[in-house]
């Protein structure tokens, strides 16, 4: 009925919040991964949001917001269930992903000037880092936790890290591959398969090689020989 956008899998596969603006305003939605049932209103405000993640423990949802300056906020989905800001300042963040263990968020922020990927501890904000060295934007955790991808230049970019404990630490940031990638502001411009070694990417289609076609005329007569 409206602009439904942001799905985004629960870590058991059975369910997908999204936004919707079906009441004017994105809001944050809930529904059955297999398509029954109707969809429940899991948080509706005046901003609005855009749905990012979803914790692996299915507690919290990670979701955008976008004016003034676009941030970061989690909703709780126990307890008062009260939205709160996680990154919220005179500069944007977005793009929050809980890592599998729910301790760290990665996100994209242009504080120093331009759009880098970040770390922070959570819930709590008492370690923060930056993980990309020449842009970055997008970032996806590797599903057992060891690695951390996101985008720069077009290309898919990695970093090893260690969050076994409550210290974070991070790799050097190599390049994978060029994806091609050219609107890198878009969520989702890829994904990354659960053991790291598959991506699927939106990529742009490449202008069809110029081809020659043989016209025959007169083909009727050759029936007669």
């Amino acid at each position: 009925p409206a602009d439904d956008l942001n799905p985004t899998w629960s870590s058991d596969g059975n369910r997908i919040v999204f936004t919707s603006d079906r009441k004017g305003n994105r809001d944050i939605y809930e529904k059955p991964a297999n398509g029954t049932g109707e969809e429940q209103l899991l948080f509706q405000s005046n901003e609005s949001k855009d749905v990012t993640d979803w914790s692996s423990d299915l507690k919290n949802v990670v979701y955008d917001v976008d004016f003034p300056m676009t941030s970061v906020w989690v909703l709780p989905l126990s307890g008062d269930r009260k939205p709160f800001p996680y990154v919220q300042a005179n500069y944007n963040a977005q793009q929050g992903q809980l890592s599998p263990n729910g301790r760290f968020i990665a996100y994209s922020s242009d504080e120093s000037g331009r759009l880098e990927v970040y770390v922070q501890t959570f819930p709590e904000r008492r370690g923060k880092w930056v993980i990309s060295t020449a842009g970055g934007f997008g970032p996806q955790w590797r599903h057992d936790g060891k690695e951390l991808f996101y985008l720069a230049g077009g290309k898919i970019m990695a970093v090893e890290f260690k969050t076994a404990s409550s210290q974070f630490e991070a790799g050097i940031p190599r390049a994978l591959f060029d994806a091609h990638i050219q609107d890198e502001s878009r969520r989702n411009q890829f994904v990354v398969s659960s053991d790291g070694q598959r991506f699927l990417a939106v990529v742009p289609v490449e202008k069809a090689a110029s081809t020659s076609m043989t016209i025959l005329v007169n083909w009727t007569a050759e029936l007669k020989k």
